[in-house]
């Protein structure tokens, strides 16, 4: 299978993604059938390294299957979006805990929380892990979890950020997800009582930043040389822009059909109304260009065998952010389109489409105000110092 095969047969199954979204938002959580049909896909194999059954796509082929994913459903997308891109975090570990995760289960679901909530304890050999990671999209289909964590010495001082891989054996997942957007997603806080994590299966973010991993030596890939805060904020962004363009295209097809304002004039015949659709329409065409020239870009110097500079990489964070930004800008237009209808439930998609992305708004990637900040520093020359860099 090519990793272009994979893409045309996702798009084949948008219709399907599609007509279940009303149904896994009152599920909380992907049916079983969606996911096993995007594994069937081989949308879960995109960024799996090739030493492993993968195709170690480029970042583009992969945000193009997101995007029509979530262009269908928005927390279908969320939800593969992040199952997908975790893969080409574990291929950033030592090949030992690669061989963990893929040599038992080559189309084991990974899910994540970053965010180091729980408590880290160093002992003989590695680490001991204990309390509540929360936000993990995906968490009941998972079989591992990637969970942050930060490494204090005897004194209680944070000497180091890392994330762990901890198997679905050493947690449970406590349902707790339950929202007024995203509500499919299913992203459930993942508890743990005292697991050993071996320091194999564990990596700080100094060599992630530094795009110097021991999952280098095993997969050569270039894909696996872009640096991780890019690929994750843009691959979030990417759902972001795939559900607006979804709503959209929803709300053109209404506007064509919709019943007459006044007697002989249809709604697609509102000035004000064509204006805020063509507003719209750029907004979001505006972020697909932008994510995908730095993307390129990020992707052509990983090819090359050389690394993004700074500036690329603050480049990445700003468009990510904007593209968010210009997502919620796009469906909030296209809902003034509507009157008060949405706020009295009488268009689901878009209702739907709304609430999804202002709920996803509130991901740490989507923090707006901060990605844009490391770009201004960087342009007049101060440092920056972020792991989200």
């Amino acid at each position: 299978m090519r990793d272009h095969d994979v893409l045309t047969a996702v798009r084949a199954l948008a219709p399907a993604l599609r007509e279940r979204a009303a149904g896994t938002e009152e599920l909380r959580r992907v049916p079983e059938a969606s996911l096993a049909a995007l594994d069937d896909a081989g949308f879960l194999r995109l960024l799996r390294p090739r030493a492993h059954g993968g195709l170690a796509a480029a970042p583009d082929v992969f945000h193009a299957a997101v995007h029509e994913i979530a262009r269908a459903c928005g927390s279908t997308g969320w939800t593969a979006a992040l199952l997908g891109v975790h893969p080409w975090y574990v291929a950033q570990l030592d090949p030992r805990a690669q061989q963990d995760v893929w040599g038992a289960d080559p189309t084991a679901p990974i899910c994540s929380s970053h965010a180091p909530t729980g408590t880290v304890t160093p002992v003989d050999g590695g680490h001991r892990l204990s309390g509540r990671w929360h936000h993990a999209a995906g968490a009941d289909h998972a079989r591992w979890a990637l969970l942050g964590g930060l490494v204090a010495d005897a004194e209680g001082r944070p000497q180091d950020m890392r994330t762990f891989l901890v198997p679905r054996t050493d947690y449970r997942v406590d349902d707790v997800w339950d929202t007024v957007g995203l509500r499919g997603t299913g992203a459930n806080d993942i508890v743990v009582d005292d697991a050993f994590v071996p320091a194999h299966r564990s990596l700080g973010y100094g060599p992630v930043t530094a795009l110097r991993c021991p999952g280098h030596e095993t997969n050569p890939e270039p894909v696996y040389r872009l640096p991780y805060a890019a690929l994750f904020t843009t691959t979030i962004s990417t759902v972001m822009v795939g559900i607006a363009e979804g709503a959209y295209e929803h709300h053109v097809d209404s506007a064509r059909a919709h019943p007459a304002l006044a007697p002989g004039r249809r709604a697609a015949e509102d000035p004000f109304a064509q204006v805020r659709i063509a507003r719209a329409a750029g907004e979001i065409d505006a972020a697909r260009l932008q994510l995908a020239r730095t993307t390129a870009e990020l992707y052509a110097t990983a090819v090359a065998g050389g690394e993004p500079t700074r500036a690329l990489r603050a480049r990445a964070r700003r468009d990510q952010a904007l593209a968010t930004e210009r997502a919620l800008t796009a469906v909030d237009l296209l809902r003034e389109n509507t009157g008060g209808s949405p706020l009295r439930g009488g268009d689901d998609v878009l209702d739907r489409a709304w609430r999804d992305l202002h709920t996803g708004r509130g991901q740490a990637a989507n923090d707006v105000e901060r990605a844009l900040l490391l770009f201004g520093r960087d342009a007049v020359g101060l440092d920056v110092h972020d792991p989200m860099l």
